[in-house]
């Protein structure tokens, strides 16, 4: 455990919030095993797992951190709690704690993004049982049927900027989109999508600009409400798929904000697409379906709950971005690094998302990941946010 990011939990303290292990904080014996620690400046001892995954947990640390990482790779809830030889809703407890952390961990991190190039799309998926199977009842009282995560994707870096778990709504699109502006430096990026309609009308609702209308005092009646205008460096083409008998014959594209000579000039600035393309988020729709078994096709681990697929991304979504190397960021070394042993040396250098986007120097590790402590101030304030589940 890292003592070096420890602070204070005790909000009547003066150093609330301020890491300081070796100056007013030091260690003061344990708690079954888990160190403590206390505050010189308020005399108050907490655990050392404060502010972290770990607390609270009454395992050792290496079964919950091989169970979390069981859940980020795909496995069921039921086969996570055979590995580690502990009860299906002992893995809830723990993946409620996991998923909040990670939750907090990637809005702290996600902060000021210079995203230049933005793929959108939607991943079905389903809650409860298919749309299908509901009865009239269930439809009208919105338990749950079809469940669509509405993905922001940065194809430079393969980071999920955003993401939204609802319905397949115009208010979704929204939400995914203001979810999107608020982590990132204020930078239009260059917008992709298939041909929904959603994208568009949402587009001009964050970042659109109110028509300037002239009132003529002499007219009557109430005032125009002004429409929303496109900026001049907005731009946003979508991928038109024409099919036949279920299967796509032909693809097409459609400019909608913007001129084609300024979509070009996007297209020839950007480090990945040569052309129009969603092939990068949908690449990663197949990720998101690997790394969380809630997604997966035809199996029993599917969602009973929408904010427990919620949960469950926030999980492995963190882990794919500061844990899990992407192969297609990697770059060689100018020379290989020996390894231990008789093994073939290194030539490759490990990148992760995270890494690729500037917000770390490393891959974490799972301990890592889950030990990392974001400001007590920051953590509450998400914590009261009530989850953006919609219906």
């Amino acid at each position: 455990m890292e003592f070096t990011t420890c602070y204070c939990p005790y909000p009547q303290c003066s150093h609330y919030g301020k890491r300081g292990f070796g100056v007013h904080l030091v260690c003061r014996g344990a708690d079954r095993g888990i160190p403590r620690l206390l505050c010189t400046m308020c005399h108050g001892t907490f655990s050392a797992r404060q502010g972290t995954a770990y607390f609270g947990i009454r395992v050792e640390e290496s079964n919950y951190t091989t169970a979390m990482r069981a859940l980020a790779e795909g496995n069921s809830l039921r086969g996570t709690g055979r590995i580690v030889d502990v009860d299906k809703d002992t893995i809830c407890t723990w993946l409620d704690q996991a998923g909040r952390h990670c939750r907090a961990v990637t809005a702290w991190l996600f902060d000021t993004l210079h995203i230049t190039e933005c793929q959108v799309d939607e991943l079905w998926s389903f809650v409860r049982k298919k749309e299908a199977h509901l009865t009239t009842a269930e439809k009208v009282l919105a338990l749950y049927g079809d469940a669509w995560v509405w993905i922001a994707f940065a194809p430079e870096w393969r980071l999920v900027g955003a993401f939204v778990v609802g319905k397949r709504a115009q208010e979704n699109a929204h939400l995914l989109l203001k979810r999107l502006r608020a982590v990132t430096c204020g930078y239009i990026p260059f917008f992709t999508s298939d041909q929904l309609p959603h994208y568009a009308h949402a587009l001009l609702q964050v970042y659109g600009m109110p028509e300037v209308l002239l009132h003529i005092p002499s007219k009557r009646g109430p005032k125009p409400k002004p429409k929303l205008l496109p900026p001049t460096d907005l731009h946003y083409a979508q991928v038109v798929k024409h099919r036949k008998g279920g299967r796509v014959v032909r693809v097409t594209t459609t400019i909608i904000f913007g001129s084609e000579e300024a979509v070009q000039h996007r297209l020839a600035a950007s480090t990945v697409s040569q052309t129009i393309n969603t092939s990068f988020v949908e690449r990663n729709n197949l990720t998101c379906r690997q790394c969380n078994g809630r997604l997966s096709r035809k199996v029993l681990s599917f969602s009973k709950d929408p904010t427990w697929l919620e949960k469950h991304l926030w999980l492995s979504l963190a882990y794919y971005h500061f844990v899990l190397p992407h192969e297609s960021l990697r770059y060689p070394f100018p020379k290989p690094h020996p390894t231990r042993g008789s093994g073939s040396p290194k030539k490759w250098q490990l990148v992760t998302p995270a890494m690729a986007a500037g917000l770390t120097d490393h891959v974490w590790t799972m301990e890592e990941l889950l030990s990392y402590r974001v400001p007590p101030d920051f953590r509450n304030r998400l914590d009261q946010q009530v989850p953006d589940v919609t219906a």
